[in-house]
């Protein structure tokens, strides 16, 4: 009965202290499997991207760089014009060989415009220097561009200024989901971290919930405890 009533006592009070998380649990798992992922993602806001294919002169652009390793490249369209982003840090015209220095918010309505339907219409845009790590464009390249679009949605593009890529769209499905997400990692600070040490300590408290209810529901079951009292006479 000692253990009966102690046990009681542990379960009532680690529900409270979990049933608060059980729920946004419940609740964000909810909307991750009910929602679309490429909804989330901002698809239906972009436009299918064709291949582009540019004529290159690889000489030209490099001649004037021969002491340049490269350690990685990519082609940037900038402004339907090519560019080499050499090694994330020089960005090359790729028919000049010319170093660029960043784009300019011109440009960067331009690579916006070829990324994102036609219907949403720019109604600010401004550069962002740094982010803070719960921001929506949180651990990607700064400074960027955040380009805003009428709506009610609350579309928000999002273009590097240093390489001109297109980076992400965010609108408040996605907003919602990184909420949700956050409450479902229990990373407050980063949102993102699934090694936390919150999320590792109500994990235990949740299975030590779940073992007490079990452990409750057989002692409190009479023909249970009476059987398990026979065998052990």
């Amino acid at each position: 009965m000692k253990l009966n009533k102690l046990n009681r006592k542990i379960h009532r009070y680690l529900g409270i202290i979990i049933g608060v998380q059980f729920l946004f649990w419940t609740i964000s798992g909810l909307y991750f499997s009910w929602t679309n992922l490429d909804d989330i993602h901002g698809d239906t806001f972009k436009i299918e991207k064709k291949d582009v294919y540019y004529d290159v002169l690889l000489g030209l652009s490099f001649s004037e760089y021969s002491n340049l390793k490269v350690k990685s490249i990519e082609l940037r369209d900038v402004a339907e014009k090519p560019y080499f982003w050499i090694n994330d840090s020089i960005l090359i015209d790729a028919t000049t060989g010319s170093i660029k220095a960043g784009v300019t918010k011109k440009e960067a309505l331009q690579i916006a415009k070829t990324n994102i339907v036609p219907e949403l219409q720019v109604s600010q845009i401004d550069l962002i220097e740094t982010v803070h790590e719960k921001h929506e464009y949180r651990n990607k390249k700064t400074p960027v561009y955040r380009i805003s679009y009428h709506g009610d949605d609350h579309v928000t593009a999002y273009v590097s200024k240093e390489d001109g890529k297109f980076q992400s769209v965010r609108h408040d499905r996605w907003r919602i989901f990184d909420f949700l997400w956050m409450t479902h990692t229990m990373d407050y600070e980063g949102k993102d971290n699934i090694n936390n040490l919150t999320l590792r300590i109500f994990s235990i408290f949740g299975l030590l919930t779940t073992l007490s209810g079990f452990l409750l529901f057989f002692t409190s079951n009479k023909k249970i405890m009476q059987f398990f009292k026979k065998k052990l006479d």
